[in-house]
């Protein structure tokens, strides 16, 4: 497709696919509530399908949806306002929150290293998936410093975002986790941007809490990933 249409008619096609994508699919989603109507399960896979037969690659996409796929940093900062709102919260449990933004973090690593590990990943692949569990900005910049594939770890992060999210839904169906922090935290931590969003469905203090750990959890990795990239 994009071989036929001007660089500007491309870049407004897939702007509108992505957006008219995401408006339909939410609304799908509030009205009925499936988890597979969920737009970062459905809009990807649109965008697949088409990408697919007008032989448009991801660099591509990238770059006819820079300023949509620039907006993810002033989106992630935006969650200082509610975690504002929510300070004292917060203040009251940040010993718990400590810990679990320290166990997220040594889990969301092992486990990378240990798939990279078992499927014999090459180096370049490897890095690119160690920062899958942290938001995508944090993400795309680190695989890039670590000498991974930043395309490739958005593509991580999002998988991962989506397990996280479906997850923690069923997790909570089947553990009794009563409190906000808790809840917050399953999915903060567990699910990056995704699950925050998810969290703020459940409530405005499961919301603060999850993108509070969600910042955290991103920073901490930015610390800690690049002594696990060396054992890769």
């Amino acid at each position: 497709m994009n071989a036929h249409l001007s660089p500007s008619l491309a870049a407004l096609f897939w702007l509108a696919v992505t957006l008219l994508g995401y408006v339909v699919t939410r609304a799908l989603h509030r009205r009925y509530r499936r988890f597979w109507l969920s737009p970062i399960l459905l809009v990807p896979v649109l965008l697949f399908l088409l990408a697919i037969p007008s032989d448009t690659s991801y660099a591509e996409y990238a770059r006819d949806t820079a300023w949509l796929i620039g907006l993810l940093g002033p989106a992630t900062v935006a969650f200082a306002v509610p975690i504002w709102e929510q300070r004292a919260l917060l203040a009251r449990h940040w010993p718990a929150l400590g810990a679990g933004m320290v166990a997220g973090t040594a889990m969301a690593l092992a486990s990378s290293w240990l798939l990279a590990r078992s499927l014999a990943l090459d180096g370049e692949v490897a890095r690119s998936l160690l920062p899958r569990s942290i938001t995508t900005p944090f993400a795309m910049e680190m695989s890039r410093d670590l000498g991974g594939v930043p395309e490739l770890t958005a593509a991580f992060v999002m998988i991962t975002g989506i397990f996280g999210m479906f997850g923690g839904t069923l997790v909570l169906r089947l553990l009794p986790l009563k409190t906000e922090l808790a809840r917050g935290a399953l999915f903060g931590v567990g699910a990056h941007g995704a699950g925050t969003a998810k969290a703020y469905e459940l409530g405005s203090r499961e919301g603060s809490v999850a993108g509070l750990l969600m910042v955290l959890t991103g920073l901490f990795n930015l610390l800690v990933s690049p002594l696990v990239a060396h054992l890769l």
